[in-house]
């Protein structure tokens, strides 16, 4: 019998493992490349290795067994997983590339485990890790196909040929592109202090940026860079999207969500759909949504203070994007608005708090200039 092994990539897979490596690794001849794979990565991971390859790089694939990983976790071994062994150490203070894949792949059970075992998982690793990685100018990667996993699939009610199809496709972009687009949008907002967001579905909001520089984030690597946090050695792909610091003292208006948003961070993934922010006066008087209320209701009352401050305004700049799980906010002109914490970013609000109406379709204005209609970048 023939045909395709599940482990051997496809077409679409490769094509956008040579767009990644070339376009926005830039792997050069003669460098050191480290993929870290999972058993449900394994094809797009060979992807990466043979484009690293063919670029005259030098791969390294590192793998992590589901199963071994599993059966660790059901010893109550979560703390040797985070002790990496000295041959990873070397790898990794030799590379100069690493591309990482998401793990592992029973996500239902690993956000079963509860953010403290996973938090101990990873604190015997974690710091050291950037703190070597910033020490080297490592740069790299965090690859997105491997959130595509029966667990979401199954909660998230979604295609999954369809989700890592789009998840690839998005990566074909030109980086360049979105770097171009990203900049041009930063600079009116330097100029710029007021901006109007409205759209027929009754958004009609008004906000203003707190004066410091946008944040460009293209899909490159940043290592060394002040302009960009320590974590941003490594880009996320795919990638495109602007984002800045709002006053946390301007916002009148309502948004009205059109598209899911998520916590901040990736545990334990909550979704977040029907959304709508009311503003006064500078802060958010109210808020509803038709899935996941609950959750964000519970989350907010404990919140810290500047939890109902606007935060953040996050611009999509990826053309090849378009209402993809967990990257809505990166669909070309989808804009995203936060309240909560933006110290990140260089703001004044260190609320241990963020959450945010996302929107694609609307119309947008930096002090009366339309730089975003019909969800297109002008």
């Amino acid at each position: 019998m023939t045909g395709r092994s599940s482990t051997t990539p496809s077409s679409l897979e490769r094509a956008a493992a040579r767009n990644l490596v070339r376009r926005f690794l830039r792997v050069q001849p003669g460098e050191n490349v480290v993929v870290e794979a999972w058993s449900h990565t394994i094809s797009t991971s060979s992807a990466i290795v043979d484009e690293v390859r063919r670029a005259g790089g030098r791969a390294f694939l590192s793998y992590e067994d589901d199963d071994a990983w599993w059966r660790a976790i059901g010893r109550k071994e979560a703390k040797p997983l985070g002790r990496l062994s000295d041959p990873e150490w070397a790898a990794i203070a030799a590379a100069d590339v690493y591309v990482q894949f998401w793990g592992p792949a029973d996500s239902a059970r690993l956000e079963k485990l509860g953010p403290t075992k996973v938090d101990e998982w990873g604190d015997g690793w974690f710091d050291r890790w950037y703190k070597l990685a910033q020490s080297t100018g490592l740069r790299g990667g965090r690859m997105a196909t491997g959130w595509v996993t029966d667990a979401r699939v199954r909660h998230w009610q979604v295609s999954k040929p369809r989700w890592k199809t789009a998840l690839l496709e998005g990566c074909l972009v030109d980086p360049q592109e979105i770097a171009e687009s990203g900049r041009r949008l930063a600079r009116t907002l330097a100029r710029g202090r007021k901006v109007r967001i409205t759209h027929a579905n009754g958004t009609d909001l008004e906000v203003a940026v707190a004066g410091l520089p946008a944040r460009v984030y293209e899909g490159y690597p940043h290592p060394h860079d002040p302009a960009y946090s320590e974590y941003d050695l490594l880009g996320n792909l795919p990638e495109g999207r602007l984002r800045v610091a709002l006053d946390g003292k301007t916002a009148e208006g309502r948004i009205v969500a059109n598209r899911r948003s998520y916590d901040e961070v990736w545990f334990p993934w909550a979704i977040y759909s029907g959304g709508t922010f009311e503003f006064s006066d500078g802060k958010l008087t109210s808020f509803s949504f038709a899935e996941g209320g609950a959750e964000f209701s519970r989350k907010y009352a404990r919140a810290s203070p500047g939890k109902d401050r606007p935060g953040t305004l996050s611009i999509g700049l990826n053309p090849r994007l378009r209402n993809v799980p967990y990257l809505e906010g990166r669909e070309r002109g989808c804009v995203q608005v936060a309240v909560g914490r933006n110290a990140y970013l260089g703001g004044s609000n260190p609320s241990d708090f963020a959450g945010w109406i996302c929107l694609a379709g609307s119309e947008i204005e930096v002090d009366g200039v339309p730089v975003v209609r019909a969800g297109k970048l002008l």
